[in-house]
This record gives C-alpha cells, sequence and structure tokens, in this order.
C-alpha cells in the first residue's frame, strides 16, 4: 500500500483555473488550499487587488492572518493608480466562512472602491 493510500500525504493542491470569489473586504480572493488538500489547521488564499483599489477595512473574530506579497505595489488595503497587487493570505485556523469578517470603522486610507 503506497503512502498516498494510507491518508499520510495529503493530496498535491494546484491553483483553480476559476475566478476567486469577492472576499468580504472586496477583493479577489482565490482559494488555493484547505481541507479539500489536506490541510486541518490552516488554509491559503491568494488576493488580488486592482490598480487605484481600496479595500473596505475589516477584522477577524477567530483567525489570525500572515500575508506574503508576489508582485506589485501598495500597501495592504490600497493600491497604486498604475499597479495592481497580488499577494498570499494564510490563516490559522482554517477559514471558516463569510462570518469570520466584521466591518471595521475606518482605515486611514481612504473610501473603499472595491
Amino acid at each position: 500500500m503506497s503512502a498516498s493510500n494510507t491518508g499520510l500525504v495529503p493530496p498535491i493542491g494546484r491553483r483553480s483555473p476559476s475566478p476567486g470569489v469577492t472576499a468580504p473586504d472586496g477583493s479577489e480572493a482565490l482559494l488555493l488550499v484547505d481541507s479539500h488538500q489536506g490541510a486541518e489547521r490552516s488554509s491559503l488564499i491568494e488576493v488580488s487587488l486592482g490598480p487605484g483599489e481600496v479595500t473596505r477595512l475589516v477584522s477577524h473574530r477567530t483567525v489570525e492572518e500572515i500575508w506574503y506579497v508576489l508582485e506589485g505595489a501598495g500597501k495592504v488595503w490600497r493600491c497604486p493608480p498604475d499597479r495592481a497587487l497580488r499577494f498570499l493570505c494564510h490563516t490559522t485556523p482554517p477559514w471558516p466562512g463569510e462570518d469570520e469578517a466584521v466591518a471595521a470603522e475606518g482605515s486611514g486610507l481612504g473610501e473603499a472602491t472595491v
């Protein structure tokens, strides 16, 4: 019996070719890894924000996030008018669903555009 048949090796994750969903802050989010790929204690999403876009400020009820910028320029929650921003967001515990993010007041970054 191979290791993959014993459940010891999680399935290989592949980036979905389909578009992502709109995250609670307004950015585009593409789920990369969750329980479907064998992750039980965390999740990973790819986040995109178009040039000049500003997201809504949110806080989280239960998860901690770590962001890793892949390309682009900007401050998280805001992009310059001529560049997009794309980054990975790792959450622990796994993203529990749409009720996780709660709108927060005031961001100091201006009005949301997405």
